[in-house]
Order: structure tokens, then sequence, then C-alpha cells
């Protein structure tokens, strides 16, 4: 006669990709790309090397899958935003305004993960979060194009340029409030450049009589 054995009691916990990318994310975020060894992620994983290797192949490579995963959930959501019908300025600043808050929502992992990682001492993940921020700096500059296509490079690098100091800010402890003074201060200013016209495709026509 067999005595019939718990198949849960005793098990080790199951091993969970999705969730482990949450706990990887966190930590990259609060402490960067360099500031984080593959001891540690195996640590907070609650894995060993072989597996962790096994599971994601290199710091890099799970590095590029929580960039992925930071595109989608994190990330100041630029598509969106831009697509609005309103003056693009209005959208502009509030693109601003968005990465402030973006920024400080968690006190342990401040400022733009994309955007420390474009200083990282790693060539490999230094040029996928470079790839990211490129994409996106793209993203603002084709939207401004379709309206007003000559202010389209400087606005765009202003815009780029002001959100890297919000997450260097916020890096610093920088509080919230201060953050969203700098942004709305900004959204002024891009105001004060666009022309006052609607953004719509008839704006711009020339009267035919």
């Amino acid at each position: 006669m067999t005595t019939k054995t718990s198949s849960v009691r005793g098990r080790p916990r199951r091993f969970d990709p999705d969730e482990a990318l949450v706990t990887a994310q966190r930590l990259f975020h609060a402490q960067g790309y360099d500031g984080v060894s593959v001891t540690d992620l195996t640590k907070a994983l609650g894995i060993n090397p072989p597996s962790f290797y096994a599971a994601f192949g290199s710091k890099a490579k799970l590095y590029a899958k929580i960039l992925d995963r930071y595109a989608l959930t994190g990330a100041v959501p630029l598509v969106q935003i831009l697509r609005a019908d309103r003056p693009l300025a209005i959208s502009l600043a509030q693109i601003l305004e968005q990465a402030a808050r973006s920024y400080a929502a968690d006190p342990l992992a401040t400022g733009c993960m994309v955007l420390e990682g474009t200083r990282s001492n790693d060539l490999e993940a230094r040029e996928a979060a470079c790839g990211f921020h490129l994409a996106a700096q793209d993203v603002i500059r084709n939207s401004i194009a379709e309206h007003y296509p000559l202010e389209a490079d400087r606005l765009a690098d202003f815009v780029s340029t002001t959100m890297a100091g919000l997450s260097a800010s916020a890096r610093h402890g920088q509080s919230l409030d201060r953050l969203l003074a700098t942004a709305r201060l900004a959204g002024l200013a891009i105001a004060q450049v666009l022309p006052a016209l609607t953004t719509s495709k008839s704006s711009g026509r020339s009267d035919s009589g």
C-alpha cells in the first residue's frame, strides 16, 4: 500500500518570469543599471545564477526586456497625449507635467529609467536605452513637424532636454511641486514660441477670395 504525498506542501515556489520582470525593473530603476549586479538580481528573484542565465541570457538582455515593459507601463504615454484633438502647445505642456509626476511617483525609483540608462557604463545596456530615447524623441519631433515643420527640431530638443532635466532633478530628490513648477514654466515658454493658431489642417491656407 502506498501513501499519497501532497503535490503542493513542501514544493518550492514556482519561478514566475513576469513577476521577476516587475522585481528586476524596480531594482534597476532604483539603483541604475550599473548599480545592480547579477548577485543582487538572483537574490531579489530568489534563483541561482544558472537559473538566471537560463531564463534571461544575461543581465543586459534582462534589462532590454525590462525597457520593453517600462515603455508600456511606466513611460510617459507620448503617442496618446500627442494624438489628442487639441492645440499642440497644450499637449507638449502635458507631456512635461506628466513626466514630472511620473519621475517623482515612486520615491525609491525616481527619474526616467530610460534616460538614466543612456548614461550606463555598459555598452549593450546603454545602446538599448538610447534606442528607446531616440524613438521617443522622434515621436515628439514628428508630431511637431506635422504642424510646425520649421520649429520641429528646436522644439523637440527643448522638450527632450527639459525631460532630461526633470529626470535628473527627481533623482537628486527634488520635490514634485518643484518639478511641476519647472514643467509648467517650460510649457509657458512653448506656448510663447508657437504661433497663436489652431492646429487644424486648414490653418495656414491662404484665402483665395
